[in-house]
């Protein structure tokens, strides 16, 4: 019977340390690199969104315009 209590004293105890430990540790390695890294890929995204839309509507789309209503202008000549 006592060594069923000192197992789970020895769980206890760890289990404290550990929490101790997580408690103590100062530094905000995790969440500060993890939100500028976050921000990063959100500008990126809007400025390659931002291009492939001026992109699409400057040159792919009336290039596309003009051959589908030369496609539908067909006179057979």
């Amino acid at each position: 019977m006592r060594n069923f209590f000192n197992k789970i004293r020895d769980k206890v105890n760890g289990a404290v340390i550990a929490a101790r430990t997580i408690i103590e540790n100062k530094k905000a390695e995790g969440y500060v690199d993890t939100g500028v890294k976050i921000l990063i890929a959100v500008v990126i995204g809007a400025l390659l969104l931002a291009g492939l839309y001026a992109l699409f509507n400057s040159t792919i789309m009336p290039t596309v315009t003009q051959k589908v209503q030369g496609l539908f202008n067909y006179n057979g000549h």
